[in-house]
């Protein structure tokens, strides 16, 4: 236990109150989160750059907040290096968007967190939460386990108390995953909701960044921040889109609720079913119907999705490092530095997702084929099983428990529930279910487009109903049996 651990334990919204009334001053909350920061930090491996000297700017909703921010997202005065030693001199001349909407806020931007290297599109055989710049990234609840990705130090850092709040970026699950394996509530918005402007990219049809906070009332507060109109974000977003996300929030959101569970949860291990199983029960206790629902989709179209990322992600990429003050500037470029830089870069994995990328091209074959999967999981199963069941949203477990940490045979994943809403671009939010083994599971609440308002209410209803947050116990392995 140390000085710092009410940090772990007490609410953005909680905090905010306390700085509202004058209990708790801006710099002593700053000073806490640092000290905390840089007393677990070696051990935990969540952030790559603080800034001591931070202080708000804004008078807004999140006034004297600390947020980290993913390190993918441009901040002034700080290096965006998306976990490569590519990009260590790479400082953006201004912020991103959503960056300055944190500062307009009054957010104290304390630094930026550790990720998955290149959003864990670099190698087939990553280790989430691991980064060349960053090193790896570890889940506080076992330190052997791993903290998912690609928003890793973002969800760590919340799960550990190191920040109240953190943003992170998803393409598929890397906001969902890190928030449930430690124990977050993570959001991922309708691709639009979020301005994009200013992030390293995978793929401009399917990248968000969103809300990875201790509470569903503090991810909502995050997220009305983060949900401003970007007019040069080229995503669609309807003109009049209310984002006044708390005012909806009720413990009684659940009663006479329709939820509908998908058929097929084979891919999940027992204990997260078991999990999963209890939570149906509470969502019935708190006043939900559950209903069986249609599988998902023939796998085709996961298929399409890896096709488009890799066509995708080169042309975005080089559009974005048009500006890196570096001598980067392409995909070829990062190719062959990686090369040079093999013992640093390249220590555990390789880069055969860049390889494959460099080859790759978006033709109006694959365009149309993307479209085609969009429609399928989009409008053809959520939307149609929304309107055939009259739901209110689809439940599914988030991902299976955290995987140990393995640098010779990388990630193994299991069972998990983000391309459902990655590929169409849908939102989904992700909280706690409970433990397997003391390791954290998270239940998702999956909705249409822009059903945000909606879904934080269900979740917060059962956040509520249930209390299945924990703070982790920083154990270095699991006891065994």
């Amino acid at each position: 236990m140390t000085e710092t651990d009410w940090l772990m334990t007490t609410s953005a919204t909680a905090l905010k109150e306390q700085l509202d009334s004058g209990a708790l001053t801006e710099a002593a909350l700053r000073d806490a989160s640092l000290q905390r920061t840089r007393a677990l930090n070696t051990s935990l491996g969540a952030v790559i750059t603080l800034d001591p000297g931070a202080v708000s700017s804004g008078e807004g909703a999140l006034k004297g907040l600390p947020v980290l921010l993913k390190d993918n997202i441009d901040a002034a005065g700080m290096p965006t290096t998306a976990g490569s030693l590519a990009l260590a001199d790479n400082l953006p001349p201004d912020d991103a968007f959503l960056t300055a909407r944190l500062r307009e806020s009054g957010a104290v931007l304390l630094g930026k967190a550790n990720l998955s290297e290149w959003a864990n599109f670099r190698s087939t055989r990553s280790i989430s939460g691991w980064s060349a710049a960053g090193g790896q990234a570890r889940n506080p609840h076992a330190l052997d386990r791993s903290p998912c990705g690609s928003s890793s130090g973002s969800a760590v850092a919340v799960a550990a108390g190191l920040a109240p709040l953190a943003v992170g970026t998803e393409t598929d699950g890397s906001i969902l995953c890190p928030a449930s394996v430690n124990g977050v509530v993570g959001v991922k918005p309708t691709v639009g909701l979020v301005s994009r402007d200013g992030v390293v990219p995978i793929s401009p049809t399917q990248d968000t960044p969103g809300p990875l906070a201790r509470t569903v009332a503090d991810a909502a507060l995050l997220l009305e921040v983060l949900a401003g109109h970007d007019p040069d974000d080229p995503a669609p977003r309807p003109p009049d889109l209310a984002t006044d996300y708390r005012s909806g929030l009720s413990a009684d959101a659940l009663k006479g609720a329709v939820l509908g569970v998908p058929q097929g949860l084979e891919t999940y291990t027992p204990g997260a079913t078991a999990r999963f199983q209890e939570a149906l029960a509470d969502l019935e206790r708190l006043g939900a119907t559950v209903v069986e629902v249609s599988r998902p989709v023939d796998s085709a179209v996961y298929e399409t999705e890896w096709e488009v990322l890799l066509a995708e992600f080169g042309p975005a990429l080089e559009a974005y490092l048009a500006d890196n003050p570096g001598s980067v500037k392409t995909l070829a470029d990062l190719i062959a530095f990686n090369a040079a830089h093999e013992a640093e870069e390249m220590p555990w994995f390789d880069q055969n997702i860049f390889s494959l990328a460099a080859e790759a091209t978006l033709d109006d074959a694959l365009i149309a084929r993307r479209e085609a999967a969009r429609e399928a999981l989009g409008a053809d199963w959520i939307d149609a099983l929304i309107a055939e069941h009259a739901l209110d949203a689809l439940v599914l477990p988030t991902f299976d428990p955290a995987w140990l940490i393995d640098p010779v045979l990388g990630d193994r994943t299991g069972g998990n529930s983000t391309s459902y809403t990655a590929i169409p671009g849908y939102p989904a939010v992700t909280v706690p279910m409970g433990r397997v083994r003391d390791l954290p599971v998270g239940i998702s609440f999956i909705g249409g487009a822009w059903t945000e308002a909606r879904l934080l209410a269900l979740a917060y209803a059962y956040e509520q109903g249930t209390h299945h947050a924990a703070p982790p116990l920083f154990r270095e392995t699991l006891p065994g049996p």
